[in-house]
């Protein structure tokens, strides 16, 4: 029988106990609400060779208990203000508590900001919620990667979120079998033309990108 995985986690699956979303957004508050805040996040395990009776994520282990499982994960997001300010945060963290986090800011010009605008106006964007949790079939042995896509959109002071989750799972059987879940699938027409925008801002800034404390990015909590 198959079983439902919500974004929270699964206490089912061995390897992965727990990927949330912890809100940290006392420093947008204090500028005012985001016309649009944008964040895309992803998670990969990483498997190390340790000491015979080393212990992983939560005192789990693999098969082999020397192996030390655990989840870098990266993290980018982005801010937009009304007036066309924006601050693009991107935070990596390739060793778990010891994260690298760089921002940039600037503005929009009018046009840039009728543009984005135009793209949140969507009609089917404009009705989107979450899709339904993944749903999780029988014999996964790990979760191996997560991306998850997060969205909160001012609409008039009612504020719209979704949230889509991909994953790559192991699977018991044939050795290093995995299968892949993406609620998103159904929606990919219509977030394709914010996902293009997004990128295209990323790419403009990568340049101005620079060294920062975190600020804007919600943890990707992980254990």
């Amino acid at each position: 029988m198959a079983k439902s995985l919500s974004f929270l986690g699964s206490a089912k699956i061995v390897a992965f106990l727990g990927l949330t979303i912890s809100a940290h957004l006392a420093a947008s508050q204090a500028e005012g609400t985001p016309l649009l805040r944008l964040q895309h996040s992803t998670a990969e395990l990483a498997i190390d060779s340790a000491a015979p009776h080393a212990q992983g994520i939560s005192g789990i282990t693999t098969r082999n208990p020397g192996d030390v499982w655990r989840y870098p994960n990266s993290v980018s997001c982005l801010l937009v203000y009304g007036d066309g300010r924006y601050v693009y945060e991107k935070r990596d963290e390739p060793i778990l508590g010891k994260p690298r986090v760089k921002l940039a800011e600037g503005s929009f010009t009018a046009e840039e900001l009728q543009q984005m605008k135009a793209i949140l106006d969507d009609g089917a964007l404009r009705t989107m919620q979450s899709p339904p949790a993944p749903t999780l079939p029988d014999g996964v042995r790990a979760v191996s990667e997560i991306e998850t896509l997060n969205a909160q959109i001012d609409r008039g002071g009612s504020l719209q979120e979704f949230m889509t989750v991909k994953e790559r799972l192991k699977t018991s059987g044939v050795a290093g079998m995995e299968t892949s879940l993406d609620n998103g699938t159904q929606s990919k027409k219509t977030l394709a033309p914010l996902l293009k925008w997004f990128k295209e801002v990323e790419k403009k800034n990568k340049s101005g990108l620079k060294d920062a404390k975190p600020q804007y990015c919600q943890v990707m909590n992980i254990g």
